[in-house]
């Protein structure tokens, strides 16, 4: 099953990027931090452990029953079920909101509408976390593995990886969405892109 091979092959693969975003994303003790798309849980639960108040959200209420379940919960965190394209939260209730190797999974006009919904729900100079494949790809062997793993994902999945990439990636989709960049890095032999970006506006 797709969610048991992320908790036991995807989340283990991923634990330098999930510490390193804590560092990245200068989340502090007591943020308020949104993860969407949280999947199993495992970035909620890096940022629970820097001390913030961290609530996931996800569409598959089988990733959400193992993030429920995990034994490595710590501090303030608590999961539920929600769309991200619309999130059920008031207007400026959060210091951080993230996403995590998630946008390319969505058709192009979903990604614009969870990025407004994410600026929506923090607060005006609040940050924002992008992290997800960098576009173009680069040629080497990761890049190569990424590209077998999403055709495999299935049709639609790879369709909507192929128009991310296409598009130009998490750059071009928040120049569109009308954010500027804070800060930005790059990861795994700049397989993954990691931005910040400070929350200067709410949509009208």
């Amino acid at each position: 099953m797709l969610f048991l091979n992320y908790a036991t092959i995807i989340d283990p693969l991923l634990r330098g990027l999930r510490a390193y975003a804590v560092e990245f994303s200068g989340i502090k003790a007591g943020d308020r931090v949104l993860d969407v798309c949280c999947g199993t849980g495992d970035q909620a639960f890096h940022y629970a452990r820097a001390g913030g108040i961290v609530t996931g959200i996800d569409l598959d209420p089988n990733m959400l029953e193992l993030a429920r379940k995990d034994k490595r919960r710590t501090g303030s965190v608590s999961f539920q079920l929600a769309d991200a394209c619309y999130l059920p939260f008031r207007d400026n209730c959060f210091d951080c909101a993230a996403i995590s190797l998630a946008l390319h999974e969505k058709e192009g006009a979903a990604r614009g509408k969870v990025i407004m919904e994410m600026k929506r729900v923090v607060r005006k100079g609040g940050a924002l976390i992008f992290i997800d494949f960098q576009a173009p790809l680069a040629r080497n062997k990761l890049s190569r593995l990424v590209k077998v793993i999403e055709f495999f994902a299935g049709r639609n999945h790879h369709r909507c990886f192929r128009d991310f990439i296409e598009q130009g990636g998490l750059a071009e989709i928040l120049k569109k969405n009308q954010l500027n960049e804070d800060k930005r890095d790059y990861c795994y032999d700049r397989l993954i892109t990691i931005i910040r970006a400070i929350n200067s506006e709410h949509p009208a």
